[in-house]
């Protein structure tokens, strides 16, 4: 039965085991899909922000050229009036272009050196000979001037194709300043003459293409997530090889169990079998009720009984043989006598008090109290007579037994903490041992109190008077036998 159930539990511990691996990969191959999936929208959000961190720098260069180049160049040549500026500006003349025209010139001469990346500026207003070139050209640029123009500190920029490959197109508004409103209002070609401080005369613009961006990004994202993936599957190793370690100590730790569990039910059964001993060894000393208060904890235990019979019982003539036989057949017919003795008390449901030598007690009506105490002590004492007989008989002696019974009133209890033993006192007992010592070889000697509740059940004899040490003058009776049908005990 044991191996059938270590079988189950080995079966079931296996089961989980694989469970457990089959959920960690799982969980393992959930993680790589979310990570991937992470990864996709991190790479996104990652080429957008390092192309919108270009294109500002793209723009805040060009912006710090044309201040420099309007406040170092152009203002202090312009107050000497000796150079000739133009917004018509043409390489084969001999002018200097304004700031605007020379930001559009750059941007012209940055997007000849790199194809690729676009630097324009547009306005809803170009003078007539740049309306071409200097206006607005698709559905971005013309979303991006209508919304800077009422946003003029926002940024406006977004992801799409540009000339057949992925692109990002940043813009931001070109913001018309104090020294540049005279001049636009005031040139014969200006398309507008109502410019203030603070309107968006035009759109810098800058289109850079995403696919080298879009390179670098994912190839660091793949080294990221290879390294992401070889963590994983070395945490996935190593929570394997734990769960695998942890099942083997779960193994060795229920084999202990297992052998620590199979040595405490030995130790139970022996502490039990010991219990049983030490319990019919002092049922043997004492009633089941009074042992059943000492293993409680009661340490001090009498009752009070109001009428209880007591039989002392002495083997006349065992001196005699004592000094005929050695010690050991001695005990032993000693001992056979008694233990006839203990069949009786048990078959009349009485309680043996004490042995002393060859002298017996016992009493009946304690420590359970019952209404023919009297009648089952009578019945004993006709026994004990020949349980004697027989042993005379089988043994060829000569032995006899004198017996005294009296009933009335004792108090019994437990006396000392060692070899202690369950006894009687009081003056019914005296009397009792009295009518024994009084009594003659043979007979049963009873008091007037046990002879009352006899009378009309048994045979008695009255013995008359009899001078009692301690006592005084007592009438007694001596048993002689039982009446016929009279008895039921």
């Amino acid at each position: 039965m044991r191996q059938l159930i270590s079988r189950i539990r080995a079966a079931i511990s296996q089961l989980i085991y694989k469970r457990i691996l089959l959920a960690v990969t799982i969980l393992f191959c959930v993680g790589v899909g979310v990570a991937m999936a992470n990864m996709s929208s991190l790479s996104s959000t990652l080429i957008e922000s390092q192309a919108l961190q270009n294109a500002t720098l793209y723009a805040q260069a060009v912006k710090e050229a044309r201040t420099l180049y309007s406040s170092d160049v152009v203002y202090p040549l312009n107050t000497a009036n000796t150079i000739n500026f133009t917004h018509d500006y043409n390489p084969t003349k001999v002018t200097i272009p304004v700031p605007a025209s020379f930001l559009i010139e750059l941007g012209k001469n940055i997007t000849q050196k790199n194809p690729e990346v676009s630097l324009r500026l547009y306005s809803n207003y170009p003078f007539p000979w740049r309306r071409e070139e200097g206006g607005v050209r698709d559905d971005f640029e013309r979303q991006a001037i209508k919304y800077l123009t009422q946003n003029p500190t926002q940024k406006f920029f977004r992801r799409e194709d540009f000339r057949g490959k992925p692109a990002f197109r940043y813009a931001e508004a070109d913001i018309l300043t104090s020294s540049c409103v005279n001049c636009h209002n005031t040139h014969r070609d200006s398309p507008k003459t109502d410019w203030q401080v603070g309107d968006v005369r035009g759109i810098l613009e800058i289109t850079q293409p995403l696919e080298s961006i879009t390179q670098n990004t994912q190839s660091e994202l793949k080294n990221l997530f290879l390294l992401l993936v070889g963590l994983s599957v070395l945490g996935v190793t190593g929570l394997s090889l734990a769960i695998s370690r942890l099942r083997q100590n779960a193994k060795q730790l229920e084999q202990r169990v297992w052998e620590r569990t199979a040595q405490l039910q030995e130790t139970n059964v022996e502490l039990v079998k010991e219990q049983e001993k030490s319990d019919r060894l002092l049922l043997n000393i004492l009633p089941e009720s009074i042992a059943a208060k000492l293993k409680d904890g009661q340490s001090s235990i009498a009752d009070g009984f109001a009428e209880v019979t007591i039989l002392f019982a002495d083997i006349v003539g065992f001196t005699v043989l004592s000094s005929q036989i050695s010690p050991e057949e001695l005990l032993k017919f000693l001992n056979e006598i008694f233990s006839a003795f203990d069949s009786l008390t048990e078959k009349y449901g009485l309680e043996k008090i004490k042995t002393i030598g060859d002298a017996y007690m016992v009493v009946g009506g304690l420590p359970n109290p019952s209404t023919n105490h009297a009648e089952s002590i009578a019945e004993m004492a006709l026994d004990m007579q020949e349980e004697l007989a027989k042993f005379n008989a089988k043994h060829h002696a000569g032995i006899n037994i004198r017996i005294g019974i009296n009933t009335g009133p004792a108090i019994a209890g437990v006396i000392g903490t060692k070899k202690f033993i369950y006894d009687l006192w009081g003056d019914a007992v005296n009397t009792a041992s009295r009518m024994e010592s009084h009594g003659i070889s043979g007979a049963i000697q009873v008091t007037q109190s046990t002879y009352d509740l006899l009378q009309n059940k048994y045979l008695f004899e009255d013995r008359g008077i009899i001078h009692i040490k301690g006592k005084g003058d007592m009438n007694t009776y001596l048993l002689a036998g039982r009446l016929v049908s009279a008895v039921s005990v």
